[in-house]
Protein backbone atom coordinates (compact mmCIF):
# COMPACT_ATOMS: atom_id res chain seq x y z
CA UNK A 1 0.00 0.00 0.00
CA UNK A 2 2.56 2.39 0.87
CA UNK A 3 4.14 2.03 -2.88
CA UNK A 4 0.51 2.60 -4.40
CA UNK A 5 0.54 5.80 -2.31
CA UNK A 6 4.29 6.83 -3.22
CA UNK A 7 3.16 6.21 -7.17
CA UNK A 8 0.29 8.05 -6.96
CA UNK A 9 1.54 11.18 -5.64
CA UNK A 10 4.19 11.37 -8.28
CA UNK A 11 1.76 10.66 -11.32
CA UNK A 12 -0.13 13.89 -9.81
CA UNK A 13 2.90 15.60 -9.39
CA UNK A 14 1.91 16.24 -5.80
CA UNK A 15 3.41 15.46 -2.87
CA UNK A 16 2.08 16.40 1.27
CA UNK A 17 4.15 19.40 2.71
CA UNK A 18 4.79 17.30 5.79
CA UNK A 19 2.72 16.98 8.61
CA UNK A 20 0.91 20.00 7.51
CA UNK A 21 -2.47 18.35 5.64
CA UNK A 22 -1.29 20.53 2.86
CA UNK A 23 0.28 19.11 -0.31
CA UNK A 24 1.76 20.69 -3.00
CA UNK A 25 3.66 19.84 -6.21
CA UNK A 26 7.03 18.73 -6.18
CA UNK A 27 8.71 20.92 -7.74
CA UNK A 28 8.61 24.56 -6.68
CA UNK A 29 9.06 27.95 -7.68
CA UNK A 30 12.30 29.30 -5.76
CA UNK A 31 12.26 33.54 -5.38
CA UNK A 32 15.86 34.52 -4.91
CA UNK A 33 17.13 35.24 -8.32
CA UNK A 34 14.08 37.70 -8.96
CA UNK A 35 15.16 39.27 -5.69
CA UNK A 36 17.46 41.74 -7.94
CA UNK A 37 20.53 43.29 -6.71
CA UNK A 38 21.76 43.82 -2.48
CA UNK A 39 24.61 43.04 -0.89
CA UNK A 40 25.91 40.55 2.22
CA UNK A 41 29.01 41.21 3.84
CA UNK A 42 29.26 44.76 1.70
CA UNK A 43 29.58 41.84 -1.59
CA UNK A 44 26.63 41.28 -4.25
CA UNK A 45 24.40 38.51 -2.93
CA UNK A 46 21.77 37.93 -6.14
CA UNK A 47 21.72 37.10 -9.37
CA UNK A 48 22.49 40.18 -11.91
CA UNK A 49 19.96 42.49 -13.40
CA UNK A 50 16.37 41.03 -13.07
CA UNK A 51 13.27 42.58 -15.28
CA UNK A 52 10.22 42.25 -12.32
CA UNK A 53 7.57 41.94 -15.40
CA UNK A 54 9.45 39.07 -16.78
CA UNK A 55 9.24 37.74 -13.24
CA UNK A 56 5.34 37.75 -12.23
CA UNK A 57 5.04 36.47 -16.07
CA UNK A 58 7.14 33.35 -14.94
CA UNK A 59 5.66 33.16 -12.15
CA UNK A 60 2.24 33.21 -13.14
CA UNK A 61 2.83 30.39 -16.18
CA UNK A 62 4.23 28.49 -13.11
CA UNK A 63 0.83 28.52 -11.68
CA UNK A 64 -0.76 27.73 -14.57
CA UNK A 65 1.59 24.49 -14.99
CA UNK A 66 0.35 23.43 -11.86
CA UNK A 67 3.52 24.84 -9.59
CA UNK A 68 1.83 25.88 -6.12
CA UNK A 69 4.74 26.41 -3.37
CA UNK A 70 6.83 29.51 -3.93
CA UNK A 71 9.49 30.38 -1.89
CA UNK A 72 11.19 33.12 -1.01
CA UNK A 73 12.74 35.36 1.85
CA UNK A 74 12.75 38.78 3.21
CA UNK A 75 16.24 39.12 2.99
CA UNK A 76 16.16 38.66 -1.44
CA UNK A 77 16.15 42.15 -2.74
CA UNK A 78 15.89 43.37 0.89
CA UNK A 79 11.99 42.48 0.12
CA UNK A 80 12.04 42.97 -3.15
CA UNK A 81 11.53 39.38 -3.91
CA UNK A 82 8.24 39.44 -1.86
CA UNK A 83 6.79 42.55 -3.27
CA UNK A 84 7.53 40.99 -7.13
CA UNK A 85 5.62 37.62 -5.61
CA UNK A 86 2.92 39.77 -4.07
CA UNK A 87 2.16 41.16 -7.22
CA UNK A 88 2.29 38.19 -9.26
CA UNK A 89 -0.65 36.24 -7.12
CA UNK A 90 -2.88 39.33 -6.80
CA UNK A 91 -6.30 37.31 -7.85
CA UNK A 92 -4.68 33.88 -7.20
CA UNK A 93 -3.08 33.76 -3.87
CA UNK A 94 -5.94 30.58 -3.36
CA UNK A 95 -3.01 28.88 -5.69
CA UNK A 96 0.01 29.53 -4.01
CA UNK A 97 1.63 28.33 -1.20
CA UNK A 98 3.61 31.30 -0.08
CA UNK A 99 6.72 29.94 1.90
CA UNK A 100 9.05 32.83 2.60
CA UNK A 101 11.50 33.39 5.62
CA UNK A 102 13.36 35.53 8.45
CA UNK A 103 16.20 36.38 10.50
CA UNK A 104 18.55 38.21 8.36
CA UNK A 105 18.34 42.30 9.62
CA UNK A 106 18.83 44.77 6.16
CA UNK A 107 18.96 48.20 5.08
CA UNK A 108 16.43 48.48 2.18
CA UNK A 109 17.73 51.96 0.90
CA UNK A 110 21.18 50.47 0.29
CA UNK A 111 19.80 47.03 -0.52
CA UNK A 112 22.14 45.36 2.14
CA UNK A 113 22.21 42.86 4.62
CA UNK A 114 23.26 44.12 7.90
CA UNK A 115 23.03 41.10 10.99
CA UNK A 116 20.76 39.00 12.00
CA UNK A 117 17.98 38.68 14.65
CA UNK A 118 15.55 36.03 15.56
CA UNK A 119 14.30 37.92 18.47
CA UNK A 120 10.15 37.57 19.41
CA UNK A 121 9.95 40.91 19.04
CA UNK A 122 11.95 41.61 15.30
CA UNK A 123 10.08 37.55 14.42
CA UNK A 124 6.47 39.48 14.81
CA UNK A 125 7.98 43.28 12.92
CA UNK A 126 9.54 40.77 10.09
CA UNK A 127 6.44 39.20 9.79
CA UNK A 128 4.62 42.12 9.54
CA UNK A 129 6.49 43.63 7.03
CA UNK A 130 6.38 40.37 4.68
CA UNK A 131 3.00 39.82 5.17
CA UNK A 132 2.51 43.64 3.45
CA UNK A 133 4.96 43.37 0.67
CA UNK A 134 3.42 39.71 -0.41
CA UNK A 135 -0.13 41.37 0.11
CA UNK A 136 -2.05 38.76 2.01
CA UNK A 137 -3.16 38.79 5.68
CA UNK A 138 -1.45 35.34 6.19
CA UNK A 139 1.97 33.29 5.25
CA UNK A 140 1.72 29.42 4.92
CA UNK A 141 4.97 28.40 5.60
CA UNK A 142 7.05 31.10 7.69
CA UNK A 143 10.94 29.78 8.09
CA UNK A 144 14.12 30.69 10.00
CA UNK A 145 16.46 31.84 7.78
CA UNK A 146 19.36 31.89 10.41
CA UNK A 147 20.76 28.17 9.82
CA UNK A 148 22.89 28.18 13.37
CA UNK A 149 21.07 29.15 16.56
CA UNK A 150 21.48 28.67 20.38
CA UNK A 151 19.09 26.47 22.23
CA UNK A 152 17.61 29.19 23.62
CA UNK A 153 17.01 31.32 20.40
CA UNK A 154 15.76 28.43 18.69
CA UNK A 155 12.79 27.80 21.65
CA UNK A 156 12.14 31.41 21.81
CA UNK A 157 11.93 31.69 18.12
CA UNK A 158 9.54 28.12 18.51
CA UNK A 159 7.22 30.10 21.14
CA UNK A 160 7.06 33.06 19.11
CA UNK A 161 6.05 30.84 15.80
CA UNK A 162 3.38 28.95 17.34
CA UNK A 163 1.79 32.05 18.99
CA UNK A 164 1.54 33.61 15.39
CA UNK A 165 0.35 30.63 14.67
CA UNK A 166 -2.74 30.90 17.31
CA UNK A 167 -3.09 34.92 15.83
CA UNK A 168 -3.42 33.52 12.00
CA UNK A 169 -0.68 35.03 10.99
CA UNK A 170 0.92 32.04 9.73
CA UNK A 171 0.10 28.34 9.15
CA UNK A 172 3.10 26.53 9.53
CA UNK A 173 6.82 26.91 10.03
CA UNK A 174 10.20 25.60 9.05
CA UNK A 175 13.76 26.04 9.30
CA UNK A 176 16.53 26.85 6.66
CA UNK A 177 19.17 24.48 8.77
CA UNK A 178 21.61 21.90 7.53
CA UNK A 179 21.93 21.03 11.04
CA UNK A 180 19.56 17.66 12.01
CA UNK A 181 20.21 17.55 15.21
CA UNK A 182 19.19 21.31 15.99
CA UNK A 183 15.94 20.70 13.42
CA UNK A 184 14.99 17.46 15.41
CA UNK A 185 14.69 19.45 18.27
CA UNK A 186 11.82 21.83 16.68
CA UNK A 187 9.67 18.60 16.61
CA UNK A 188 7.83 19.45 20.03
CA UNK A 189 6.15 21.84 18.44
CA UNK A 190 3.22 20.93 16.34
CA UNK A 191 3.39 23.01 13.73
CA UNK A 192 6.66 22.99 12.74
CA UNK A 193 6.41 20.60 9.60
CA UNK A 194 9.39 21.37 7.26
CA UNK A 195 13.09 21.76 7.23
CA UNK A 196 14.82 23.34 4.41
CA UNK A 197 17.70 21.86 3.29
CA UNK A 198 21.22 22.11 0.91
CA UNK A 199 20.19 19.13 -1.88
CA UNK A 200 21.62 18.08 -5.19
CA UNK A 201 23.58 15.26 -7.05
CA UNK A 202 26.55 16.64 -5.82
CA UNK A 203 25.25 17.61 -2.08
CA UNK A 204 23.23 14.85 -0.76
CA UNK A 205 21.89 15.43 3.12
CA UNK A 206 21.08 12.03 4.43
CA UNK A 207 21.00 13.60 7.73
CA UNK A 208 18.05 15.72 7.25
CA UNK A 209 16.25 13.54 5.00
CA UNK A 210 16.30 10.66 7.59
CA UNK A 211 15.07 13.10 9.93
CA UNK A 212 12.42 14.10 7.74
CA UNK A 213 11.07 10.79 6.75
CA UNK A 214 11.30 9.51 10.07
CA UNK A 215 8.85 12.51 11.52
CA UNK A 216 6.70 13.36 8.48
CA UNK A 217 8.73 17.02 7.75
CA UNK A 218 8.83 18.55 4.58
CA UNK A 219 12.28 18.83 2.87
CA UNK A 220 12.64 22.14 0.82
CA UNK A 221 15.97 22.01 -1.26
CA UNK A 222 17.73 24.83 -1.72
CA UNK A 223 20.12 25.03 -4.41
CA UNK A 224 18.87 22.08 -6.12
CA UNK A 225 20.47 22.83 -9.57
CA UNK A 226 23.88 23.35 -7.50
CA UNK A 227 23.60 27.55 -7.94
CA UNK A 228 22.60 26.70 -11.81
CA UNK A 229 26.18 24.37 -12.65
CA UNK A 230 23.71 21.13 -13.01
CA UNK A 231 22.14 23.10 -16.04
CA UNK A 232 25.37 22.35 -17.98
CA UNK A 233 25.26 25.60 -19.83
CA UNK A 234 28.75 26.33 -18.13
CA UNK A 235 32.46 25.54 -19.08
CA UNK A 236 35.88 25.98 -18.68
CA UNK A 237 35.88 29.86 -20.65
CA UNK A 238 32.96 30.99 -18.26
CA UNK A 239 33.42 33.83 -16.59
CA UNK A 240 30.26 35.23 -14.82
CA UNK A 241 30.23 39.02 -13.65
CA UNK A 242 30.97 40.67 -10.56
CA UNK A 243 26.89 41.25 -9.64
CA UNK A 244 26.49 37.89 -9.97
CA UNK A 245 26.99 36.21 -6.32
CA UNK A 246 28.74 33.10 -8.14
CA UNK A 247 31.24 35.72 -8.62
CA UNK A 248 31.22 37.73 -5.52
CA UNK A 249 34.08 36.01 -3.78
CA UNK A 250 31.50 34.69 -0.83
CA UNK A 251 33.45 31.58 0.90
CA UNK A 252 30.04 29.96 1.03
CA UNK A 253 29.90 28.96 -2.52
CA UNK A 254 30.23 26.04 -3.86
CA UNK A 255 30.69 25.70 -7.33
CA UNK A 256 32.25 28.19 -8.53
CA UNK A 257 35.51 30.16 -7.80
CA UNK A 258 35.58 33.70 -8.43
CA UNK A 259 32.64 33.39 -11.27
CA UNK A 260 34.84 30.27 -12.87
CA UNK A 261 32.97 27.44 -13.19
CA UNK A 262 35.52 24.62 -10.38
CA UNK A 263 37.29 22.08 -12.33
CA UNK A 264 36.64 19.22 -10.73
CA UNK A 265 33.16 19.72 -10.67
CA UNK A 266 32.94 20.19 -14.21
CA UNK A 267 34.55 16.52 -13.98
CA UNK A 268 32.00 15.29 -12.16
CA UNK A 269 29.19 16.46 -14.10
CA UNK A 270 30.39 15.02 -17.71
CA UNK A 271 30.88 11.95 -15.12
CA UNK A 272 27.11 11.57 -14.74
CA UNK A 273 25.87 13.66 -17.71
CA UNK A 274 24.35 11.03 -19.52
CA UNK A 275 21.99 9.44 -16.89
CA UNK A 276 21.12 12.59 -16.05
CA UNK A 277 19.35 13.13 -18.90
CA UNK A 278 17.59 9.73 -19.54
CA UNK A 279 14.69 9.47 -21.38
CA UNK A 280 15.40 12.72 -23.10
CA UNK A 281 15.66 14.97 -19.48
CA UNK A 282 17.90 18.32 -20.09
CA UNK A 283 20.67 18.00 -17.55
CA UNK A 284 18.29 20.29 -15.23
CA UNK A 285 15.27 17.86 -15.37
CA UNK A 286 17.90 15.05 -14.44
CA UNK A 287 18.90 16.84 -11.85
CA UNK A 288 15.72 17.79 -10.08
CA UNK A 289 14.12 14.07 -10.85
CA UNK A 290 17.04 12.79 -8.86
CA UNK A 291 16.11 14.91 -5.82
CA UNK A 292 12.66 13.55 -6.39
CA UNK A 293 13.95 10.28 -6.51
CA UNK A 294 16.04 10.67 -3.74
CA UNK A 295 13.21 11.07 -0.93
CA UNK A 296 9.14 11.02 -1.41
CA UNK A 297 9.52 13.93 1.23
CA UNK A 298 11.83 16.39 -0.71
CA UNK A 299 10.52 19.47 -2.91
CA UNK A 300 13.51 21.13 -5.14
CA UNK A 301 12.71 24.85 -5.28
CA UNK A 302 14.98 25.88 -8.39
CA UNK A 303 15.66 29.76 -8.99
CA UNK A 304 13.87 31.40 -12.28
CA UNK A 305 14.42 34.72 -14.07
CA UNK A 306 12.94 33.61 -16.91
CA UNK A 307 9.66 31.79 -18.50
CA UNK A 308 11.49 29.65 -20.46
CA UNK A 309 13.14 28.25 -17.02
CA UNK A 310 10.13 28.02 -15.36
CA UNK A 311 9.10 25.44 -18.13
CA UNK A 312 11.87 23.51 -18.48
CA UNK A 313 11.79 23.22 -14.81
CA UNK A 314 8.20 22.61 -14.02
CA UNK A 315 8.18 20.19 -17.17
CA UNK A 316 9.78 17.66 -14.41
CA UNK A 317 6.02 17.53 -12.48
CA UNK A 318 5.50 15.40 -15.37
CA UNK A 319 8.41 13.44 -16.07
CA UNK A 320 8.42 12.18 -12.63
CA UNK A 321 11.35 10.81 -10.51
CA UNK A 322 14.75 9.73 -11.94
CA UNK A 323 14.51 6.26 -12.91
CA UNK A 324 16.32 3.85 -9.55
CA UNK A 325 18.28 2.42 -11.84
CA UNK A 326 19.77 6.01 -13.01
CA UNK A 327 20.38 6.89 -9.31
CA UNK A 328 21.87 3.74 -8.27
CA UNK A 329 24.37 4.69 -11.36
CA UNK A 330 24.94 8.25 -10.51
CA UNK A 331 25.84 7.68 -7.07
CA UNK A 332 28.17 4.44 -7.79
CA UNK A 333 29.87 6.70 -10.21
CA UNK A 334 29.94 9.21 -7.93
CA UNK A 335 31.37 6.98 -4.72
CA UNK A 336 33.92 5.40 -6.95
CA UNK A 337 35.66 8.80 -7.84
CA UNK A 338 35.29 9.65 -4.22
CA UNK A 339 33.13 11.96 -5.04
CA UNK A 340 30.37 10.75 -2.49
Amino acid sequence: MEGKAMLDISIKGRRPLGRSGLSAAAIGLGGWAIGGFFTLNGKPDGWGEVDDDQSIRAIRLGLDMGASLIDTADAYGTGHSEEVIGRALRGRRGDAIIATKFGYTYDRAARALIGTDVSPAYIRQACAASLQRLGTDYIDLYQIHVGVLSVDEADAAGETLEKLVEEGAIRFWGWSTDDAAAAQRMLKYPHFVAVQQELNVFTDGPDILALCESYDLASLNRSPLAMGFLTGKFGTDTRLPPSDVRAAGHGWVRFFEDGVPRADDLRRLAAVRELLTTGGRTLAQGALGWILARSPNTFPIPGFKTEAQVRENLAVLEMGPLPVAAVAEIDALLAKNGDR
